[in-house]
């Protein structure tokens, strides 16, 4: 939460403070967790969410200072409490979520609501640094596998390929690939959910109906694009070779993801803009 040279000395302090509290875990982080494939996204949060902190610098400098000092107080203690027992005990989600208490806290008794308002969007973006929880994960991942395991299979069968189902494991020709759990987009779901929220936010459409449409869009898209991976995956292996598809062109499937991704985002945000701008129109020619 950069500042500029002006700023009052305790938003300085207090920038230092989350430094030295902050840094720790996110050099802990880099070494472990977003070494992996299922929380490398944490990074990209982390680095994004300070782009979007750097540009705000300015108006939430000249934000009307107004300190709510005991909103900020329980809002920093709470923070401060999540962030203490989530480093003595080693739980890293405590750890990543205690920064929004701790950020909002620190805005709410230096500056005031105005600035936490003008901040809103990149403490509510750090949400997505935050690990999954373990229960969550075994809940929603095996019926994941299994719906996307059914739909690639049902694709692929129609359009003529010699593939099979069981369970997780699809046959196709004389290899079987099993649908791991990273293959079940759970985790790539929310990494596309913090890429379609930024989109939204950078886009800025006024119309409230857009917003609604493309938020509710986000996971569904997350779905697709993913089903999209499991096919280029699929499909590799069948007409490249088991090595082809486990090797290089296995990563490179991440790649098909954010692709499809941001090309779905992107034509269904043209497709409303036109849409809704059309029906403006129409109104207002009625009107």
């Amino acid at each position: 939460m950069s500042i500029e040279g002006s700023a009052p000395r305790a938003l300085l302090i207090a920038l230092a403070g989350y430094a030295v509290m902050y840094l720790p875990v996110y050099w802990w982080a880099a070494g472990s967790i977003w070494q992996s494939d299922d929380h490398a996204h944490g990074a990209i949060v982390l680095a994004v969410a300070i782009w979007l902190f750097w540009t705000l610098r300015g108006a939430i400098a000249d934000a009307e200072t107004r300190p709510a000092r005991w909103l900020g107080s329980l809002s920093f203690g709470f923070g401060l409490l999540m962030y203490i027992v989530g480093r003595v005990f080693s739980i890293s989600i405590f750890e990543m979520a205690s920064q929004i208490f701790v950020i909002s806290g620190a805005l709410l008794l230096l500056k005031g609501p105005a600035a936490l308002r003008v901040a809103w969007f990149p403490i509510f973006y750090l949400i997505f640094m935050i690990p999954l929880p373990g229960v969550l994960v075994d809940a929603i991942t095996g019926p994941l596998k299994q719906w996307i395991s059914t739909i690639v299979v049902s694709i692929l069968y129609a359009v003529g390929y010699p593939i099979a189902q069981a369970g997780v494991i699809l046959s196709i020709g004389q290899y079987q690939l099993l649908v791991a759990d990273a293959c079940s987009g759970l985790h790539s779901m929310f990494s596309l959910a913090a890429l379609g929220t930024l989109f939204m936010y950078i886009m800025r459409r006024k119309s409230k109906l857009h917003n609604a449409i493309m938020l509710a869009s986000i996971l569904p898209i997350a779905f697709i694009a993913n089903m999209c991976r499991v096919i280029v995956l699929v499909l590799v292996t069948y007409h490249l070779g088991d090595e082809a598809g486990q090797g290089f062109l296995h990563g490179a499937a991440g790649f098909v993801l954010m692709l499809v991704a941001l090309a779905a985002f992107f034509a269904l945000d043209a497709l409303l803009s036109l849409v809704l701008k059309h029906r403006d129109v129409d109104r207002r020619s009625t009107a």
